[in-house]
């Protein structure tokens, strides 16, 4: 049944697109304005990662929305990590410990193409391309564009305005900048910048390297990684440091510096990539940020969904399945206060905070991990006595991480809280000799429990809730 308001969207990325075409299946009026051309006919890319890797939240969402089957045929499982060192040696480290769980390498522009012709389906969403906004009046509920095809401005009005317009939101930028409430904002940045390169298919359109596995080469202040892409080639990204350390992105000009530094570091990396020294100097080097605010939303009339709210470094894959995941919890909401937009917002923001504050801490977390301890004979025997867990005790154990990536129904917060009390317990006993893989299965799992509910009640007593 048509609903009476009309729904106004900054952006048309991928949480744009979704919730875009969820709230369309409700039967809302829905318009969305995205300063960019379309880039199912326009290549848009300028530098941002052409991969994402798509887990069970975000699945989730596209269940929702009834695109799944359409989904899946874009992606390539990875089972988990496959570890590089300098000598070209490789080991893997699996995701799960249980059958059939496993992460998908996506491409951004392939999935946001998707969901942008799904909702073309609809005739009650309309999407305006190269609209660009520049303001909103948050009290009035107008927002301000521009357009660049006839270079000229104009504005729109709504009963709803959601901005999903990412880390740069027009929307978050107006809600300081016109002083209607106390609004708190913090981006910070990390050191470190990315760059992207690629490992061509082969001359028979074949990865060169296992598609089944996250290609990493963890260097301690550095790293690279790959993901695969469907046509045979692989997405390499380079995260490094903008100015310190020994290598950096500012010390890095001329060709034979760039070839030295991969051929000391990254050597097997170095024979796969034939343009490496073209493409570091034409690709861009991207920033690595993490946006906090609060509060989300403007009374009944506005509110940030996405990254527009809670941007995130890529290090748990989690960014574009926590923005898919908003959209999987407004919905619910919505379904519960339907016609009471403040109700809603507030329920829904106050849901979801914590959450999206927990992964954006999980993944500085990951960052460190898969940068300097992924390789460490420690962290490495702690994975191995997690797999074994979580094979033996497939209903009974989850890591940290398989709670963050494959069980959707636990909460950001939770996960967190739980899983760094159990990381802490099994490093413990790991460093004390209290543990390890050759002795009783089910004897070491209750110690780790033992120690994790230790730990979480030593925190609660601290106040580390």
């Amino acid at each position: 049944m048509p609903k009476k308001d009309n729904i106004l969207i900054i952006g048309a990325g991928l949480c744009g697109s979704l919730l875009a075409l969820r709230l369309a299946q409700r039967g809302y009026t829905v318009n969305v304005y995205e300063s960019r051309p379309d880039l199912r006919t326009t290549d848009i890319s300028a530098g941002r990662s052409i991969n994402l890797a798509l887990s069970n939240r975000g699945l989730k969402a596209m269940r929702l929305a009834g695109v799944e089957d359409k989904v899946k045929p874009l992606c390539i499982p990875m089972y988990g990590r496959l570890i590089h060192d300098t000598k070209g040696n490789t080991f893997p480290s699996n995701y799960s410990g249980r059958d059939g769980e496993y992460i998908n390498s996506i491409s951004r522009g392939e999935l946001n193409g998707l969901l942008l012709t799904e909702a073309d389906s609809y005739d009650n969403l309309t999407i305006h391309f190269n609209k660009k906004c520049n303001a909103v009046d948050i009290e009035n509920n107008e927002a301000s564009f521009y357009d660049y095809e006839t270079k000229s401005d104009f504005k729109v009005t709504a009963d709803v305005i959601f901005g999903t317009d990412g880390a740069g939101s027009s929307l978050r930028k107006s809600y300081y900048l016109e002083r209607k409430f106390l609004f708190s904002y913090a981006q910070n940045y990390l050191t470190h910048g990315y760059k992207e390169l690629e490992i061509p298919a082969s001359e028979k359109g074949e990865h060169l390297i296992s598609k089944d596995y996250l290609h990493i080469w963890p260097r301690g202040n550095y790293m690279l990684i790959a993901l695969p892409n469907l046509d045979g080639s692989f997405t390499v990204t380079l995260f490094l440091s903008y100015e310190e350390g020994e290598y950096n992105f500012k010390d890095l000009e001329s060709e034979s510096d760039i070839k030295a530094f991969f051929k000391a570091q990254f050597p097997d990396a170095l024979a796969l990539i034939p343009n490496i020294a073209e493409e570091f100097a034409n690709n861009p080097t991207g920033a690595l940020g993490t946006v906090k605010c609060s509060p989300w939303h403007y009374k009944d009339k506005t509110i940030l969904m996405g990254d527009a709210a809670h941007a995130i470094v890529p290090f748990y894959g989690q960014g574009m399945n926590a923005s898919f995941e908003d959209v999987t919890v407004f919905d619910a909401i919505l379904e519960q206060y339907e016609g009471d937009w403040k109700t809603i917002f507030k329920v829904y923001e106050k849901s979801r905070k914590t959450d999206t504050d927990a992964i954006a801490d999980l993944a500085i977390d990951n960052y460190y991990e898969m940068r300097d301890h992924v390789a460490n004979p420690i962290f490495k025997e702690k994975r191995n006595l997690e797999m074994a867990l979580e094979k033996n005790f497939p209903n009974t154990y989850f890591s940290k991480y398989s709670m963050v990536t494959f069980n959707e129904d636990i909460p950001y917060g939770e996960a967190m809280k739980k899983g760094r009390a159990q990381d802490k317990a099994i490093l413990n006993m790991i460093a004390e000799n209290e543990i390890n893989t050759d002795g009783d299965l089910n004897l070491l799992l209750k110690k780790v429990q033992r120690e994790t509910n230790n730990i979480l009640e030593e925190d609660k007593i601290a106040g580390l809730k």
